[in-house]
């Protein structure tokens, strides 16, 4: 047992570090409350800002969204940053510590990592030229140093990508070399389509407009398709096809849905007035003093007398094989 002369003072010392205690308790707290508030107050200023921008038709309501999405969830992260670091200066003082020297080497290690992490830096300041730029928001498909995929967070740092397949991309902004933003105010989807040479080209495409038209008077499309489809004409010749080229614009992130409903059409349109859409094949001939001739398979014997008779006409006959071998 302690002496009783002991005892006061150590029940004096558990009271100070129960009082301290629980005054860190309190500020971890307020911290924790504040940080919740802080994140309502920026989400109800993102929610007022897009009325008072969509009322006045600064841009179109999605875009808008996007933006006030990204920006607002930065300022929400750099917020809450600061205030659980200003809690933990507090909580540090109230257990006792002295923070000066904590704070005088904490600004010396600052400049020293600052001169070594110069990447940091290019990333940051990289970020916020593409914040200010506005150059992809939360939401956006976009192609980043050649991978696509869906925008999930826009940081200071690092810019979050997830493709279709699921798999998510992290890129430090001082990396990114390459940006195409494929949903920025508007979408294209572009058809490359392959019809038979015998085909009359100003047909099909008499057809596709037809079928695009059409599709652009359902209730369900018309909002979706802005303009008439674009038809650009013969765009090359390929090895088995005449490759016709259009575009229909849509809303953004509208483009794949419109372009496979288009697809879809064109076939069945394409099937039923017989326009054929060919496969990859080769044409085999023997110069122009080969006439054309007819193959009819009925027994392998039959078929290499046909193909004997055909070498025999071009000037190749094999006499060194016994007859009745190739």
């Amino acid at each position: 047992m302690l002496p009783a002369q002991n005892v006061w003072p150590t029940l004096a010392k558990l009271e100070s570090l129960a009082g301290d205690l629980w005054r860190v308790a309190i500020i971890l707290l307020l911290a924790f409350v504040a940080s919740r508030l802080v994140g309502r107050f920026i989400r109800g200023l993102r929610e007022r800002l897009v009325g008072v921008l969509v009322a006045r038709a600064v841009e179109s309501a999605e875009a808008i969204e996007k933006r006030a999405r990204t920006i607002s969830g930065i300022l929400r992260k750099s917020a809450s940053a600061l205030i659980w670091a200003l809690a933990l200066i507090m909580a540090l003082r109230e257990i006792g510590f002295d923070i000066r020297p904590l704070l005088a080497g904490a600004g010396i290690a600052g400049i020293a990592i600052g001169f070594g992490a110069q990447t940091l830096v290019r990333d940051v300041i990289n970020g916020l030229f593409i914040l200010i730029e506005n150059q992809i928001r939360v939401n956006d498909v976009v192609r980043i140093n050649g991978t696509s995929g869906l925008v999930e967070e826009v940081n200071l740092r690092t810019t979050v990508l997830r493709s279709f397949d699921g798999t998510v991309h992290v890129f430090p902004n001082g990396a990114i070399t390459n940006l195409s933003n494929l949903t920025r105010d508007f979408s294209y989807y572009v058809f490359d389509i392959g019809v038979a040479y015998k085909e009359d080209t100003d047909r099909v495409l008499a057809v596709m407009r037809e079928v695009a038209d059409q599709m652009r008077q359902e209730p369900e499309w018309a909002p979706l398709m802005l303009e008439p489809l674009e038809l650009f004409g013969v765009d090359r010749f390929a090895d088995s096809a005449v490759i016709l080229k259009a575009r229909i614009k849509t809303p953004p992130l509208k483009q794949w849905a419109v372009g496979r409903e288009l697809n879809r059409r064109f076939k069945k349109r394409f099937d039923q007035l017989g326009i054929e859409i060919p496969f990859p094949h080769v044409s085999v001939y023997f110069g122009e003093a080969s006439k054309p001739f007819a193959v009819e398979w009925r027994s392998r014997e039959e078929l290499k007398e046909a193909v004997r008779e055909v070498l025999k006409e071009m000037g190749f006959a094999d006499r060194s094989k016994p007859e009745g071998t190739l």
